[in-house]
């Protein structure tokens, strides 16, 4: 008997449960462990803040590569079977980091994390727009980016832990634990994911009434062409180069400028990561509330000031109200960027809409490590960098502004 006969709710929350695991493995354990890692393995490995830097870079020129090639692959293959390729292909090469002894040679597997964790992720958002429909969707896709706190917890548990046991090299423990998750969790993605409800011979969370509304005349153009996914790419691609210099840097920082222990920055890491569990629901479910505009507006003024306050030379408490600040809102704009794709475009351009502000969110995640890297290693300290991410966040809460609603 299949497994949506015998549950007693709609097969679409299994699918955000197994989303929420690929977004774990691709973003919460592929990308954001990364950061936990940097202090001990840049130690062991001789690595500056700028190689520091472009490591997590590379990372995001292999997501944009795989942004890039998604869209031609679902053409010809399923999302189930991307997801579950994207995600053996990170656990794959997290594995083989482990036994790494230079730059180049991480930088290198680093890159083929980054393919794995674009296709996870990417594939998995989009997902929301097939099996919920316009006035749900925020919410689930909030539920999906749990994933990535739930990345957080668990790494910022396990890294201090394995390290007190096994020293100056705990690190590469700690990746083979990771890659070894990875590959798990795409065997149930394997298993559980379907493509879209009819496959199942279901209707969509919510009805038929907008699952898959045909795009209005103004968006049948090409969507390179369309002003507003330019509009949420711009957008898009400052949350991306923000958000990711605070996630790379904040433990570095915490360790070697501010004197805490690696055990002290992991509970930190820790708690970033579980406040993190109720941005995505809240902020997504927020947006369908208020509109995807008020949503954003909300989240991107208080990261500016999560960013603010860790750029000032403040007591510890402002630190730590900066930490808390950028926890609760920490990844609500993914899941609001997913359910705009779907509200903007429908349900069968989502994907592809969702891949291009994806790509240019991409340019952010690159550029935003590697420039702050090298005005760290120019300035001494993180400060400068802080306080060019809480600039340009303050600049989103103005474009924001300016997005229309959708049709």
């Amino acid at each position: 008997m299949p497994l949506h006969t015998r549950i007693p709710f709609h097969y679409a929350w299994v699918i955000v449960f197994a989303c929420t695991m690929a977004v774990f493995a691709s973003i919460g354990l592929g990308r954001f462990a990364l950061g936990m890692l940097l202090p001990s393995m840049g130690a062991s490995l001789g690595l500056s803040y700028a190689e520091m830097g472009t490591i997590s870079t590379v990372n995001f020129v292999g997501y944009l590569v795989s942004v890039v090639a998604v869209g031609h692959l679902l053409r010809r293959l399923t999302s189930r079977f991307l997801i579950a390729v994207s995600l053996i292909l990170v656990g794959a090469t997290i594995i083989l980091i482990s036994r790494a002894d230079g730059f180049f040679t991480v930088m290198g597997l680093y890159f083929l994390t980054g393919i794995g964790s674009g296709g996870g992720n990417l594939l998995a958002m989009a997902l929301v727009a097939h099996w919920f429909t316009r006035r749900r969707r925020g919410r689930a896709a909030g539920f999906m980016v749990c994933g990535s706190g739930l990345g957080i917890v668990f790494s910022g548990m396990l890294v201090p832990w394995v390290n007190a046991a096994e020293g100056a090299e705990g690190w590469r423990t700690s990746w083979l634990i990771i890659g070894l998750a990875c590959l798990g969790i795409a065997a149930v993605c394997a298993v559980l994911i379907k493509d879209n409800p009819r496959i199942i011979g279901l209707d969509s969370v919510g009805g038929q009434d907008s699952a898959s509304p045909a795009a209005p005349p103004a968006l049948q153009k090409p969507l390179h062409k369309s002003p507003v996914l330019l509009h949420l790419g711009t957008i898009y691609f400052l949350f991306g180069y923000t958000y990711v210099i605070y996630a790379t840097f904040i433990v570095t920082a915490l360790v070697q400028e501010r004197g805490f222990s690696e055990a002290a920055a992991g509970q930190v890491w820790a708690w970033i990561g579980l406040l993190s569990l109720l941005s995505g629901p809240v902020f997504g479910s927020l947006s369908d509330r208020l509109g995807r505009k008020a949503g954003m507006m909300i989240v991107f003024a208080t990261q500016t000031a999560a960013y603010l306050l860790v750029a000032a030379d403040l007591p510890v408490a402002y630190l730590y109200l900066s930490i808390a600040l950028f926890g609760i809102v920490a990844w609500s704009i993914p899941s609001i960027m997913a359910a705009a794709a779907g509200d903007y475009m429908g349900a069968e351009r989502a994907a592809a809409a969702l891949g291009l502000i994806t790509f240019i969110f991409g340019f952010g995640q690159m550029l935003g490590p590697a420039i702050a890297g090298m005005l760290a290693d120019q300035s001494g300290s993180f400060q400068s960098s802080f306080t060019m991410t809480a600039a340009l966040a303050g600049l989103a809460v103005v474009l924001t502004a300016f997005l229309r609603k959708p049709h």
